[in-house]
């Protein structure tokens, strides 16, 4: 079973659109894998590095409301799939992009703008986030202290999460 969560990359801005998680023109490419060094190249944010380490190293992006807005494509899940992005947690997501996370197996946690102030307040260059899909509930790990926060996810979407995406979820289901 995959393991969901990992070192956390925080972008601390409403409104990230498909556009910066992975500009348009590298949308001929041929794979997915060819996608892998344009994530999140456009997106500009004070002191934010795409090439930078935490980025290469991020498992969880931590953000705020309306992520994922913007074209309809599948192209940015597959930029975070192919990087090692098991989950993305936001206030709340555009609705095809939250879906196309799903159907790549990977993870779109809500969380109430509330809580996500109280990530963003104690946000460390050390931070991790353990997620237990089935449970429903995420730890952000600093510094020695643990925080728990619980989250609602759909059945069907926690099944697809959990059989790794769609092509998984029906192979084992038709």
């Amino acid at each position: 079973m995959k393991t969901f969560g990992g070192p956390v990359l925080f972008l601390d801005r409403s409104d990230i659109n498909t556009d910066e998680i992975i500009p348009a023109k590298y949308l001929t490419e041929i794979t997915k894998q060819d996608l892998k060094p344009y994530i999140l190249e456009d997106l500009k944010l004070p002191g934010f590095d795409p090439k930078g380490p935490k980025t290469r190293g991020a498992r969880v992006i931590v953000s705020r409301a309306n992520f994922g807005c913007g074209s309809s494509r599948e192209h940015a899940p597959w930029v975070f799939e192919v990087n090692g992005i098991t989950a993305v947690i936001a206030e709340s997501f555009a609705r095809i992009f939250r879906q196309n996370m799903f159907n790549c197996g990977m993870a779109a946690i809500e969380l109430p703008k509330e809580q996500l102030d109280i990530i963003f307040a104690s946000a460390s260059e050390d931070a991790t986030i353990s997620i237990d899909i089935e449970a429903q509930k995420l730890a952000l790990q600093q510094g020695g202290a643990s925080r728990e926060f619980n989250f609602d996810i759909s059945p069907f979407d926690k099944a697809l999460v959990m059989a790794g995406g769609w092509v998984d979820y029906a192979d084992q289901k038709y």
